[in-house]
């Protein structure tokens, strides 16, 4: 049976640098692949409301609710790939957005006797995929964002990054810089 891929793409711009790492990527992966482009789905930060709504579904035992068909999805994944360029020093706000969609007790993860989370998920591991302008200054807090809640969470053993940056610095050339990143991911033990 093929490996259930699931692509998180976060990328904005159509000739989006750090979508061409993803999908060089994407194409070095074993699997059935199946993209979420977060730029055309309809996500909108929890609110009061919704996060009411998605208490109740939950309370009701109705897993099943279109609500929660991203965390279902991400649960049920056997790898991940997130695209996601470094926006002022961490990513888009649409993925974030997509991570509060995700981190559904009983769904992504539940707690435990001692009330900490045990992940729900069946992947072990995540490429995270990112370009930059300029340089990444330590810390890198997108990268730590993610890492930490996918470990902490959902049970994510391993994180991998693959990652380009300065790429519009004075004299850079993108084209080697990128390059040397796709050589990076065809030296990967995929």
């Amino acid at each position: 049976m093929k490996k259930n891929i699931l692509f998180v793409n976060a990328c904005v711009r159509p000739q989006s640098r750090t979508l061409r790492l993803a999908r060089h990527l994407l194409e070095k992966l074993d699997g059935e692949i199946t993209e979420l482009n977060l730029e055309t789905e309809a996500l909108q930060p929890l609110t009061k409301d919704s996060l009411a709504r998605r208490e109740a579904l939950l309370q009701a035992g109705a897993l099943d609710d279109p609500m929660l068909r991203y965390a279902r999805q991400f649960a049920a994944a056997d790898e991940l790939v997130i695209a996601a360029p470094y926006w002022d020093l961490s990513f888009p706000a649409a993925l974030k957005t997509y991570l509060e969609h995700i981190s559904v007790v009983g769904v992504t993860f539940q707690y435990n006797e001692l009330d900490q989370p045990v992940g729900l998920c069946r992947v072990k591991r995540l490429w995270y995929v990112m370009t930059a302008g300029g340089p990444i200054l330590p810390p890198n807090h997108g990268l730590a964002y993610v890492k930490d809640l996918v470990q902490t969470f959902y049970g994510i053993e391993t994180v991998r990054c693959i990652s380009a940056e300065g790429l519009d610095l004075r004299g850079a050339d993108p084209e080697v810089i990128l390059s040397r990143a796709m050589k990076e991911i065809d030296r990967a033990a995929l």
